[in-house]
């Protein structure tokens, strides 16, 4: 016998082999679930004057296009809902898959992703509204006057191009968003000039390559863990729900998002024997983060993870604390007091399928008190309670319990505000609360289909909207917020450990650490092995019962 390392495959069963039948099953599911629904959300998006309102006239020549035909309201309320649940189906299928070692074709799933994005920033904005919103506060910007103290009634009445294409429902609503926010949508009114059609399109181009700067990190940092590669894109990239509520609708919460999920990467993995992160690091953490907030102020969570994250270390965290106010005292200062007044502005609001309306607590004085109580708590709860998770990646764990805790409990909350979750849930080991969350965000998206002002056609339609908007969806928004607690507590989190199959040296060759399991791993042998090798030395045999070595 030789004295070199053999390391045998580890066992596994057949269920956890990307050959096994189930997998490849579960993979083609997972691929018309979410292509058939990316599919339908482009055509609702591609007829979007036929059933949505107020009317957009798209320019003559560029972007956005459409196409007009007669399809009905009914026809494309009822394809949204069918949509959203072959979202559903597929992404669960695909999880599942990831969890039973499927690697995935990434790079055909980057391609369709990379197309269904270019294809939703090219069409109008469908879903929602509040992109239109966002140009009146930039055309008011662009007018000179301040957005959060003129409204879009101001536009409908001086302005005839944009007139007929403010929506009604936030007319008498100054601007809820951070400077930043106001910055972009003076910039997109600037260069869409008189058609409100093309300022959108700045902003669905800005807000999309804010989601392919997202898929990309994500991409880069899982590159070499295949299942959470597969699983990440999943989350992020090829989700149908998000596709839906950035890019098609066209919210701004995915530039936030980036912005933020690029600072808590920033901060890196201290220097060897060092506990403190480098300064330069925290004071790019804490700008980045503070941008951010400066969007969407909502984001002011990812600070308080930031935050956590540095706690052990006094100059780092105060690096970061000054990055964040280099950016935000500034512009806050600049546009004055009422900018500071809309942060606060949501303040006693409820959204219509919270679950609060169960208890008909809408309208109590105190619930802000009941639901800021509950999200300190759950914070805390899970700040203790979650799994570890990436040492190299310190800050993704306290935001990820910080911003679940925030959206699951607190009465204004809409799918878009998502994001924040799932930019760093993609990060996170796998387990129970991909469900949960997953089901959080699929419920909550169908609430707020199709998105039309004047809401759904005919009387069944709308008995069947009037259930799912105030029936159940608020249960199962309910039913999560549960979840997450009962997780936290009973600690039965189901954390997956990664099920990505590694090449297995051959006989004589010395191990990559990386592909040891357990202790194996940490005692580095590819390093030292050939040192060892000549003075005679032997491996002992590794402890770990997945892996053997003999000599």
């Amino acid at each position: 016998m030789t004295d070199s390392v053999r390391v045998q495959r580890p066992v596994a069963s057949a269920a956890d082999s990307p050959r096994d039948p189930s997998v490849r099953l579960l993979g083609w599911i997972s691929a018309i679930g979410i292509g058939a629904a990316i599919a339908i959300m482009i055509g609702a998006s591609f007829v979007r004057q036929d059933w949505m309102y107020p009317p957009l006239r798209s320019p003559k020549v560029g972007p956005p296009f459409e196409l007009h035909v007669h399809v009905s309201g009914t026809l494309v309320s009822i394809g949204l809902w069918v949509a959203s649940v072959l979202a559903l189906c597929g992404l669960i299928a695909g999880l599942l898959a990831a969890r039973r070692g499927a690697r995935g074709h990434i790079r055909v799933m980057l391609i369709g992703a990379a197309l269904a994005v270019v294809a939703l920033m090219l069409l109008p904005p469908a879903g929602s509204t509040d992109a239109l919103d966002y140009a009146a506060y930039g055309r008011l910007a662009l007018a000179g006057h301040n957005p959060y103290v003129a409204t879009p009634l101001y536009i409908r009445i001086t302005d005839p191009a944009f007139a007929q294409s403010i929506p009604t429902r936030w007319q008498l609503q100054v601007s809820l968003y951070g400077p930043a926010a106001t910055i972009e949508q003076y910039l997109a009114a600037r260069l869409g000039g008189d058609s409100i059609a093309r300022v959108v399109f700045w902003l669905k181009l800005w807000n999309a390559l804010a989601f392919g700067a997202v898929a990309f990190v994500l991409d880069k940092v899982l590159r070499s863990r295949p299942t959470a590669r597969l699983r990440a894109h999943l989350l992020w990239t090829v989700n149908p729900l998000l596709l839906w509520v950035l890019i098609a609708a066209g919210h701004l919460d995915v530039l936030a998002t980036a912005a933020g999920l690029l600072g808590l990467l920033a901060i890196g993995r201290p220097p060897a024997g060092d506990a403190r992160p480098r300064l330069w690091r925290a004071v790019a953490a804490g700008a980045l983060v503070g941008v951010a907030a400066d969007i969407k102020i909502d984001f002011a969570l990812f600070g308080l993870g930031l935050a956590w994250a540095l706690r052990r270390s006094v100059p780092a965290l105060l690096a970061a604390v000054g990055g964040a106010l280099v950016i935000l005292v500034p512009t806050y200062a600049w546009l004055g007091r009422p900018a500071l007044d809309a942060l606060f502005a949501r303040r006693d609001k409820t959204s219509q399928d919270s679950f609060y309306r169960f208890g008909d607590l809408t309208n109590w004085r105190f619930l802000i008190v009941l639901a800021l109580v509950l999200f300190l708590a759950i914070a805390i709860l899970l700040l203790r309670r979650m799994p570890p998770g990436d040492g190299a990646r310190p800050a993704i764990r306290p935001v990820l319990a910080i911003s679940v805790a925030w959206l699951v409990i607190w009465p204004y909350q809409l799918p878009w505000y998502d994001a924040m979750i799932f930019s760093v849930l993609a990060l996170y080991p796998a387990s129970t609360l991909d469900w949960v969350l997953l089901a959080r965000l699929g419920a909550a998206t169908i609430g707020t289909m199709p998105g039309n002002p004047n809401g759904v056609p005919g009387k069944t339609l709308r008995s069947a909207d009037i259930f799912l908007v105030h029936g159940l969806v608020p249960a199962v928004l309910l039913g999560c917020a549960l979840a997450v607690v009962v997780l936290a507590i009973s600690g039965q989190w189901g954390v997956k450990p990664e099920t990505a199959r590694r090449p297995v040296p051959a006989a004589g060759a010395t191990p990559d650490p990386g592909t040891l399991p357990g202790d194996c791993g940490e005692r580095r042998l590819a390093s030292v092995a050939g040192r060892r090798r000549s003075a005679g030395w032997r491996p002992r045999t590794c402890s770990s019962t997945t892996a053997r070595m003999s000599p």
